[in-house]
């Protein structure tokens, strides 16, 4: 039996048909898209973009393939369990949400963004205080009480 024809069938008997339309209704043609809107989700709350870099950095990530996939059809990603233990968003330690994926993605670029902002400012601090210190020592001394 097909893979994906199992799949889907899979999909249909747990997923309700309500959010079965719903989903479909989000697809794009390139994809899903993420309906989440100030008026669609709840109990929103403000992540830690470090500890979420911190997570992604020691997320284990392989190349893999789906057991029906054909043996030229490489996929990229960590496990789900990984992603459940790392972050524990989703349903569940099976599956790996896109749109947890990109919010997870979009979180660590901030973070990262954040930390090179910081060590720019940083270096130029350090640029400045080396350019003094050279003016300093380049002046020539005071006149000597002799």
């Amino acid at each position: 039996m097909n893979g994906w024809f199992l799949r889907g069938v899979l999909a249909r008997m747990r997923t309700p048909s309500a959010v079965r339309e719903t989903r479909r209704q989000e697809a794009s043609p390139a994809g899903l898209a993420s309906g989440a809107t100030g008026e669609t989700v709840r109990a929103g709350a403000p992540v830690n973009g470090h500890h979420v870099l911190e997570q992604v950095v020691r997320l284990p990530v392989s190349t893999w393939r789906y057991h029906w996939d054909p043996p030229h059809v490489r996929h990229i990603g960590p496990m789900a369990q990984d992603w459940w233990a790392a972050f524990q968003v989703g349903e569940d330690d099976r599956t790996i949400c896109c749109t947890d994926a990109n919010g997870i993605a979009l979180v660590a670029i901030q973070a990262l963004h954040r930390q090179v902002e910081e060590l720019r400012s940083e270096v130029t601090a350090l640029r400045e205080q080396v350019a003094h210190q050279r003016a300093q020592q380049s002046e020539p001394a005071g006149p000597q009480n002799g």
